[in-house]
């Protein structure tokens, strides 16, 4: 059935929203924790696309969904930007463990 692989890239969008909003908050965790299910619905869909393909009328969402959460994407790291250099800073002039 290929609607179920659509529902991949829905899923996908709404967990990339939810990192958003998490940054948004500053919710840094928050973000990392909807970042690691994006990351598991992806493989699902990379291994669901193998054997289903999508309806026409369905790729022009999925390039609609793609444009959301890039869009979604730009906005978490600009949002990080900030907190990423914070956290650099805190590293500065330290070296760098070896293992």
């Amino acid at each position: 059935m290929t609607t179920a692989l659509i529902e991949y890239y829905k899923a996908i969008e709404e967990s990339s929203l939810k990192m958003l909003q998490a940054a948004q908050l500053q919710d840094w965790e928050g973000v990392a924790r909807y970042e690691g299910t994006c990351a598991v619905l992806i493989e699902q869909l990379r291994y669901k696309a193998r054997n289903e393909t999508l309806l026409p009328e369905q790729r022009k969402l999925k390039s609609e969904i793609m444009r959301r959460i890039l869009r979604n994407d730009a906005e978490i790291r600009l949002l990080a930007e900030p907190w990423l250099a914070q956290f650099e800073h805190l590293f500065e002039g330290q070296p760098m463990a070896m293992h």
